[in-house]
């Protein structure tokens, strides 16, 4: 009773004293700062890529066949990966709050027309239907504006008709014809955006831009 409580060892050999590390010098802090900083780096930008650019393969084989099927072999089909970006980060599964589902972001309704024509697409929920639909819709987009935009233009009209509906584009170009402007250009689409009536403009010519900017991360990435 009253003894000290001896801890498990301790009486059978002395403590060792703890190991104290030379302090280091200033050029060897330099590099453990700037080691520290890349990690950091590269670990916050793994976090914050989106899921297209971390898994940068994903669907290419996809992409690559209904891009030939539909639109013949000199078409890039890496602006259709790169709208599949814009859309879901090429996430099978996603849902928009309006109802829009899968990589493409298609609406069911816009499936089962497609679907009318191709029995083979068989559900919007299957990502190498819903890839596919989604490119033949963007076909019948470029043939629709075809007789009135030039090729180096028609991409945009095309990717905007998608997001906004042919109809709110046709608008804007009838604006933009109407103030005398080249109505077969984007640049006039995008001066006139905020008079067209009834259209969220803002986030049509926000999808153009990021369609675009993934295009030249995955032109940059591979051939």
């Amino acid at each position: 009773m009253g003894a000290a409580i001896v801890a498990k060892g301790e009486g059978r050999r002395a403590k060792r004293p703890a190991r104290v590390q030379a302090p280091l010098g200033a050029g060897a802090r330099r590099r453990a700062w700037r080691r520290l900083c890349s990690r950091l780096f590269f670990g916050l930008l793994a976090l914050t890529a989106p899921a297209g650019a971390q898994n940068s393969a994903r669907y290419d084989g996809t992409f690559r066949k209904y891009t030939k099927r539909y639109f013949g072999v000199g078409f890039d089909w890496r602006y259709f990966k790169a709208q599949g970006m814009a859309e879901s980060d090429l996430e099978p599964t996603a849902k928009s709050r309006v109802g829009a589902r899968g990589v493409m972001q298609l609406m069911p309704s816009t499936f089962h027309l497609i679907a009318t024509q191709r029995p083979d697409f068989s559900s919007i929920d299957d990502p190498e239907w819903n890839i596919a639909a989604g490119i033949l819709h963007d076909r019948d987009l470029w043939r629709l504006w075809e007789p009135i935009v030039p090729d180096s233009q028609r991409a945009n009209f095309m990717f905007a008709s998608y997001n906004a509906g042919e109809g709110t584009i046709t608008r804007a170009a009838a604006i933009a014809r109407a103030q005398r402007l080249d109505h077969a250009s984007w640049p006039s689409i995008e001066t006139v955006a905020p008079t067209v009536p009834r259209w969220r403009y803002r986030e049509t010519l926000g999808y153009v831009r990021k369609i675009g900017a993934n295009y030249e991360v995955l032109k940059g990435a591979r051939p």
